[in-house]
């Protein structure tokens, strides 16, 4: 459940840069949402009722929703720019950057070990990324955007998931980001193309749908230390779809990136769930 779902996201990223092409961003984020909000409430208000809507921090609730906003986002414009491959590589880098949160901000112990693979990880960015390169541009540093917003995103939700229902926290999600960017969609609407357009949107919201969905159910099935791992395939497929759909392949200096990464983000995402602190949650576009 857990690869398939992953397999779902990276479709799903793939999908978002054929979309971005000839959809305005905030087109793409506002039907990505509405159609997770929607669907979402047409298969858990029936089962769970009024139940599903409480919730003792309506405000951190907006505040989740608003962060995971800004990650589909800089996500969506990231896609725009540069290869698939290299951008689930960096987003990855999410889990290293919650070490130094806890660290910073819940002021929790990290030990010498865990501050070697966030370094590691950082190394692994900075080899994808190379600044002052010919191929760097400001367009390169979006997905440092996704990856700090993220973070703020998984640590907030591990306050909050104990005390609210995950169901409830995922039904807000949808409807924070539906109807934030219902109120700018006016300034970005227009006329789609073709009914390409429309299919990808809905295959969008699709995939990101049922991806979560599977996601709920692997949670439920497995303790997060043994899927955490798993959950790194997903630059396996980007690659894949990069690849198939864009003709795009990594170089040498990139996949030695992506391979720094992978490593040192799975050994302390296995870490963090071992030492049962901030868990670990897939980056959610």
């Amino acid at each position: 459940m857990a690869l398939v779902a992953v397999a779902c996201f990276a479709a799903l990223d793939t999908a978002t840069k054929l979309a971005v092409m000839t959809v305005p961003v905030l087109m793409g984020v506002w039907f990505r949402y509405s159609f997770q909000a929607v669907a979402t409430t047409a298969v858990l208000l029936p089962l769970h009722g009024p139940a599903l809507l409480r919730t003792r921090h309506p405000r951190y609730q907006a505040l989740r929703g608003l962060l995971l906003l800004g990650s589909t986002v800089f996500a969506f414009l990231s896609l725009r720019y540069m290869p698939m491959a290299e951008f689930t590589a960096v987003v990855m880098v999410a889990p290293l950057a919650i070490t130094v949160l806890a660290a910073t901000v819940l002021k929790e112990r990290v030990s010498p070990l865990r501050w070697a693979l966030v370094a590691g990880g950082f190394a692994g960015t900075l080899v994808i990324l190379r600044p002052g390169g010919e191929a760097f541009g400001w367009a390169m540093l979006l997905p440092l955007g996704l990856v700090v917003s993220n973070a703020w995103f998984q640590v907030l939700t591990s306050r909050m998931a104990q005390t609210e229902n995950p169901l409830t926290m995922h039904f807000y999600t949808g409807w924070v980001g539906a109807l934030a960017t219902s109120f700018v969609l006016p300034l970005a609407w227009q006329a789609l193309p073709s009914w390409h357009s429309w299919a990808l949107l809905c295959l969008m919201g699709l995939l990101g749908t049922v991806g979560h969905f599977l996601l709920i159910l692997a949670y439920r099935r497995a303790p997060a230390s043994t899927l955490t791992p798993y959950l790194y395939a997903q630059i396996g497929f980007a690659m894949l779809g990069g690849w198939w759909v864009f003709g795009q392949v990594p170089d040498a200096a990139s996949l030695m990136g992506i391979a720094l990464i992978t490593v040192c983000g799975a050994a302390g995402a296995w870490l963090t769930m071992r030492e049962r602190r901030v868990p670990i949650e897939p980056v959610e576009t």
